[in-house]
């Protein structure tokens, strides 16, 4: 099997770096529309007009300083007119965006599935600082990344090969073997987004019964449905664990942070299962074979 590296310069014709670099810079403009996604998308306003502008003055951002990363640092985070403080938030998007892009890159590699992987984690950055800041998942972001994720599921199956679906070789997908790929692929799909979405559904429901609180936003279902249905099964039980880990270690520290103790703080869980369904996709196989290998030996 040919390297990474032979394969994108065979492809391309051009050293690997270059891969890298356009890579960067690409992801940090989609990062810069992605500030535009969070800011707008919860309060259900357009993307695409009115141009961005300064959200105290009104004054349109010019084009020169509107450059990634760079414009916010030059400005010392002010606005150029009004002078006030532009928040970290805006170069911070732009840089993760820019580094996950780049991460995807280098641990897919050049192949078919990078743009399936950049995208999804474009998505889920705009999520995590949705939900962040306003503790809300939108449909309008969540339906189509489940519908995106099955046709993934589909379509990959049926032109490049289902091997970048390694759930499909674990039981109990292996029950259909000598079935079509694309519907041992689809299978895996509601598969995952059964056990991802579901799950949570279940235990928020449960919890809901006995405690008579909400313990699970349906946001975080939907999300989870999305996610479930491209990852399968394993990644998302591994997503599910890194997310509620992640989340009761931050939990912890904002309540030892607090003078007031509050238990039934509210954390938005979405954040963490963000965050744990990027590590899963880029790193999740490598983390279970390392499991069973250290903890499971035959």
């Amino acid at each position: 099997m040919l390297s990474f590296q032979t394969t994108f310069e065979l492809y391309t014709g051009l050293p690997v770096w270059i891969g890298y670099v356009f890579t960067f810079l690409f992801g940090s403009v989609v990062g810069s529309f992605l500030n535009v996604v969070i800011h707008r998308v919860p309060r259900e306003e357009s993307i695409v007009f009115p141009n961005s502008a300064c959200p105290k003055c009104g004054e349109a951002i010019k084009g020169y300083d509107n450059i990634p990363i760079f414009s916010w640092l030059i400005l010392g985070g002010k606005c150029r007119n009004c002078k006030e403080p532009i928040s970290p938030r805006y170069p911070a998007v732009e840089l993760l965006t820019a580094l996950l892009w780049v991460l995807c890159f280098w641990q897919i590699g050049f192949n078919a599935y990078l743009p399936v992987a950049i995208a999804f984690v474009t998505v889920m950055v705009s999520l995590v600082f949705i939900d962040a800041e306003h503790m809300i998942l939108p449909n309008v972001i969540t339906y189509p990344l489940l519908i995106c994720a099955i046709l993934v599921r589909l379509i990959f199956p049926l032109t490049v090969g289902a091997l970048y679906f390694k759930d499909i070789l674990s039981y109990p997908l292996t029950l259909l073997a000598g079935q079509p790929a694309w519907l041992v692929s689809l299978a895996g799909a509601g598969l995952g987004a059964l056990f991802g979405g579901g799950s949570l559904w279940l235990i928020g429901e449960l919890w809901k019964r006995l405690r008579g609180v909400d313990a699970m936003g349906l946001g975080d279902v939907k999300l989870m449905f999305g996610v479930g249905a491209l990852l399968g099964f394993q990644l998302t039980f591994l997503t599910i664990f890194i997310g509620a880990f992640t989340g009761a270690v931050a939990g912890v520290l904002y309540i030892a942070t607090q003078k007031e103790k509050d238990l039934q703080a509210q954390i938005p869980f979405g954040i963490f299962l963000g965050i744990g369904s990027v590590i899963s996709l880029l790193f999740g196989d490598a983390l279970i074979t390392w499991y069973i290998e250290t903890f499971m030996p035959r």
